[in-house]
C-alpha cells in the first residue's frame, strides 16, 4: 500500500484538471493492447491482453482507424517512450485546469528541451531495451520532443478528436460532481468513491493496490487530480519532481458512455411512468438523466436528441424552476434544482 501524507498547504493547492494528452496516449494503449498483432515490443511478454468490458464498444469501434494509424503514423516511437507501468514524462505535461487544450499540451510536448528528453529516454531505454535502430535514431535526435508531438497529434485527429466534445463533457461532469462533494463536505467525500483502490483516512491518501508498501508526502505541492476515461478501472500516480504530484482515476459514467441511448431498464422505466405523464417523455427524460450535472454535448450522446430539441426542452424545464445551468470552463452544466429533485423523488415513490 502507498500512503500520501497531505498537509492542509497540499489540500489547499490540489485541484482537479483534464489532460486531452493523456487520454490519448491511455487510448493508444488501450487498442495496442486489444487488437490482434499489434501489442508493441516494449510491452510483449509484459502484458497479457485482457477484456475491458467498459471499454470494449468504443475499442471495437476504434480499432478500424487504429489500424488505418498504425499504417500511416510512426506509432513504434511513441511505444518506445513508453512501457507498460514506466514511460517518459515529457509526453505527460501537467495541464493547467479543465479548460486545457490537446494544443496546449502538445505544444508543451514540443518545448521539452533536447537534455530533458535524452534522460527520459535513456531511463526508459535502461528498463525497456530497443531493437528498432531507426527508432533508436529518432530518439537520440534532438528533434524528438517535436517528432513525438507531431505522431500524437496525428492520433488525436484519427481517434479523439471526433469525440471528444462527448468525452471532455463526461469528465468535466465528474470534476462539477466532485467540486460540489468538495465544497460541501471536504476532502474525504471527494474522494470517496474516487477509485475502490483509493481511501481517504487521517490525513493520508491510501492507495491499497500498490506494493511493496511505501511512504510518501507531497511536500505541500498539493496533488493534481485527473479524471480519465481510458485509465478504467485503473489509477495512476505520478509523484516525481519536477511536475506536481497528480492521481488519474477513472471517470464516473465511463460504463455507461457508449450504451445505445434509446435502450431502458424495464424497472427504471416503470418508475418513471408518473413523470413522464406529467412532463412528456421527453423533459421527463431529461430530468432524470440530470441525476449529476451534464453539459447539453453530454445530454445528446446520452439521451439521442437532438441538440436543437434538447435545447428546447431545457428552455421549458429552466423556466418551470426544475432545471438551472452555471458555467464550468468551456462548457456550460445543467442540473436539477431542489424542486426537481423533489419531483423525481416524489414520482419515483409511487
Amino acid at each position: 500500500m502507498l500512503r500520501i501524507e497531505v498537509t492542509n498547504e497540499d489540500l489547499a493547492r490540489s485541484r482537479f484538471a483534464l489532460s486531452p494528452l493523456w487520454e490519448l496516449t491511455c487510448a493508444l494503449r488501450r487498442l495496442a493492447e486489444t487488437t490482434p498483432g499489434s501489442l508493441p515490443a516494449p510491452w510483449s511478454g509484459r502484458v497479457r491482453p485482457q477484456a475491458i468490458p467498459a471499454l470494449e464498444p468504443w475499442l471495437a469501434r476504434a480499432r478500424d482507424r487504429f489500424r488505418e494509424l498504425a499504417r500511416e503514423a510512426d506509432l513504434a516511437v511513441i511505444y518506445a517512450l513508453g512501457g507498460p507501468g514506466y514511460g517518459v514524462d515529457f509526453l505527460s505535461p501537467v495541464p493547467a485546469s479543465v479548460s486545457t487544450t490537446i494544443s496546449d499540451l502538445l505544444t508543451q510536448v514540443r518545448q521539452t528541451p533536447p537534455a530533458q528528453a535524452h534522460r527520459e529516454i535513456t531511463e526508459t531505454l535502461d528498463r525497456y531495451p530497443l531493437q528498432n535502430p531507426r527508432v533508436r535514431q529518432i530518439l537520440d535526435s534532438d528533434q524528438v520532443a517535436g517528432y513525438a508531438a507531431d505522431v500524437l497529434a496525428v492520433a488525436w485527429d484519427a481517434l479523439l478528436e471526433p469525440e471528444w466534445p462527448t468525452l471532455r463533457a463526461l469528465l468535466e461532469r465528474d470534476v462539477v460532481h466532485r467540486a460540489g462533494q468538495l465544497a460541501a463536505r471536504g476532502w474525504a467525500a471527494a474522494l470517496a468513491d474516487l477509485s475502490p483502490h483509493i481511501q481517504w483516512r487521517d490525513g493520508h491518501v491510501e492507495c491499497v493496490k500498490i506494493t511493496p508498501d511505501q511512504e510518501a508526502g507531497l511536500g505541500g505541492r498539493g496533488m493534481l487530480f485527473i479524471p480519465s476515461v481510458f485509465v478504467w478501472p485503473g489509477i495512476s500516480i505520478g509523484l516525481e519532481p519536477p511536475w506536481p504530484p497528480a492521481l488519474i482515476y477513472p471517470a464516473r459514467g465511463v460504463a455507461a458512455l457508449w450504451e445505445n441511448p434509446v435502450r431502458e431498464d424495464p424497472e427504471e422505466a416503470a418508475s418513471a411512468r408518473p413523470l413522464k405523464r406529467l412532463l412528456g417523455r421527453s423533459r421527463a427524460t431529461i430530468l432524470l438523466a440530470l441525476e449529476n450535472p451534464a453539459s447539453t454535448t453530454q445530454l445528446t450522446a446520452v439521451l439521442g436528441h437532438s441538440l436543437g430539441g434538447l435545447g428546447d426542452h431545457l428552455a421549458v424545464l429552466r423556466a418551470a424552476g426544475l432545471v438551472t445551468k452555471a458555467r464550468s470552463g468551456r462548457s456550460v452544466l445543467y442540473r436539477r434544482t431542489p424542486a426537481g429533485d423533489a419531483l423525481v423523488a416524489a414520482a419515483s415513490s409511487d
